[in-house]
Parts: structure tokens; sequence; C-alpha cells
């Protein structure tokens, strides 16, 4: 389980990368620049997320039997990996499984 203070650590990196973002629109930086900054702050947000996601699922299933947790949980786990298309390479599961 993700600590609290590890997820505002992260959300506080996040916020730091969106006021970057928004001096470089102010300078009038170039756009690949400013796309690829707001591809690495979306990124980041949303690997915060799934860390929040997942921390829920730990805390709604603290005593269970880590085998059937696991089958029980893909389904949720395969939907929640679609969250996000910047982690399409990070899925842990397919759809077939």
């Amino acid at each position: 389980m993700v600590e609290r203070r590890e997820i505002t650590t992260r959300l506080k990196r996040v916020e730091g990368q969106i006021r970057g973002l928004q001096r470089m629109v102010d300078e009038e930086r170039d756009c690949e620049t400013i796309l690829v900054q707001l591809m690495a702050a979306r990124s980041a947000l949303d690997r915060v997320g799934l860390l929040i996601v997942s921390n829920y699922i730990d805390d709604c299933f603290p005593g269970e039997d880590p085998k059937a947790k696991e089958r029980a949980l893909r389904p949720l786990q395969f939907i929640l990996s679609r969250y996000s298309p910047l982690l399409e390479s990070e899925r842990p599961f397919s759809e077939e499984e």
C-alpha cells in the first residue's frame, strides 16, 4: 500500500509540472516542447490516480486469500488499466485472461 505522504508528494510534483507548463505558455515556447511536458504531467497524474485506486482495492479486500483476491480483481484491474491510454505498455492484464 502506498502511503498518503507519497501520493501527496507525487501530486505536488504534478502541480510543479503544471506551473511549468503555464510558464512555458506565457513565454510562448514552441508547441512540441509544451506538448511533451503536458504528456509527462498527464502521465504522472494518471499514475497517482492508479495508486489511489490500488490503495482503495487493498483496503476493500484486506483479509482475502491473495490468489482469490487476484482472481476477483482481475476484471477490475483490466478496466482500470484502460483508465490511461498513456499506460498502454503497463497493462498487467489482457481482455482474454
